[in-house]
């Protein structure tokens, strides 16, 4: 088992996890714009800059709170980039591809950061970057693979039940489009009582051996990696 201290533990996790926030939110509001929602453009949402995407207590203190935890589960959220779908020409399609941008830019970020694993793995053991990239790629992978498939569950407010009401017809849609208010009760239950965990581990897991072997690295020996990083 690998001995991580505390400060590598934070500069693997840092880095990651602000990109996979502010990377998946910015997605969303250049998809609207595209659409001709220029919503997020105006109110200052449309940039990679972290702060203006943090969520102080969704960001910040409900993942820390949570990595404390046995388990290691980690579940939070972001300011959501402001949409307006009066803007888009074909409101309930063009609002199912804002959706799945944000689940779309994770994927894409997580194949990222395997290639950056792939490129740790290659150097010599010597290389004093070779664990700090090893690392980040691996932390990347995993916070990505978890909001992707947590963001694909098709419950709204998430993207998924969102991607759901854009394609279902439109009478179905709207009653699906009711259970929003309650969304969030409902994930939070899920949670709490461990179905979220049963749904969402499998796919979790396929997806993590994928990028696992895309990184050049048994799905033993990354792991091993990810317990090292979480394990307080």
């Amino acid at each position: 088992m690998l001995e991580v201290s505390l400060v590598q533990k934070i500069s693997a996790w840092l880095m990651p996890v602000l990109l996979a926030i502010t990377v998946h939110e910015t997605a969303h509001g250049w998809v609207a714009r595209r659409f001709g929602d220029k919503t997020a453009e105006m109110q200052g949402r449309l940039t990679l800059n972290p702060f203006k995407h943090i969520d102080p207590v969704g960001t910040i203190l409900v993942p820390g709170l949570m990595l404390l935890l046995p388990g290691g589960f980690v579940f939070g959220w972001a300011k959501p980039v402001p949409v307006d779908w009066r803007n888009f020409k074909r409101p309930k399609q063009d609002m199912a591809w804002v959706a799945a941008a944000g689940p779309i830019s994770n994927l894409l970020m997580a194949l990222a950061w395997a290639l950056v694993a792939r490129i740790a793995t290659g150097l010599p053991m010597e290389s004093w970057i070779k664990a700090p990239l090893l690392f980040m790629g691996v932390a990347g992978i995993f916070i990505n693979t978890i909001l992707m498939v947590l963001n694909l569950l098709p419950l709204p407010p998430l993207d998924g039940g969102r991607v759901v009401t854009g394609l279902l017809p439109s009478p179905y849609a709207y009653q699906f489009a009711r259970i929003e208010p309650f969304g969030f009760f409902i994930l939070v239950a899920l949670l709490m009582t461990g179905v979220l965990g049963i749904v969402m581990w499998p796919f979790v897991n396929s997806f993590l051996s994928l990028f696992a072997g895309v990184a050049g690295m048994q799905p033993g020996t990354f792991q091993s990696v990810l317990y090292s990083l979480m394990r307080s």
